[in-house]
């Protein structure tokens, strides 16, 4: 298993809660700051039925500033360099997993 796998896999079980610790509003406000800057048709994906679609660090980029980015690296416990591949990696499946209805259910943090 890669590294990138193995940061994956640690932020899709801690990432609900650290998104809820650093975003006031948590998986819900970070959703929807992604549909206000475009990417609704990959969070549409990701709280429907069918499957995810991919979200690049690129495009996370673009969204989270700095001090989201250097508190969600420092929560997680990953370098700050492997935090947008690591998100785009786990957040579609992490979405996926609290909206078993469509709608996005608060962790269990």
């Amino acid at each position: 298993m890669s590294l990138l796998n193995s940061l994956g896999e640690i932020a899709l079980k801690a990432l609900p809660g650290v998104i809820q610790q650093v975003l006031p509003g948590g998986l819900n406000a970070l959703v929807d700051q992604l549909r206000r800057s475009g990417y609704e048709s990959q969070v549409n994906s990701w709280l429907g039925r069918g499957p995810n679609e991919p979200i690049t660090a690129e495009d996370l980029r673009k969204v989270l500033d700095n001090d989201q980015v250097r508190q969600i690296a420092q929560k997680l416990g990953i370098p700050m360099d492997q935090l947008f591949p690591t998100l785009a990696q786990a957040l579609p499946e992490a979405v996926d997993r609290h909206s078993p209805d469509g709608t996005l259910q608060a962790p269990n943090a």
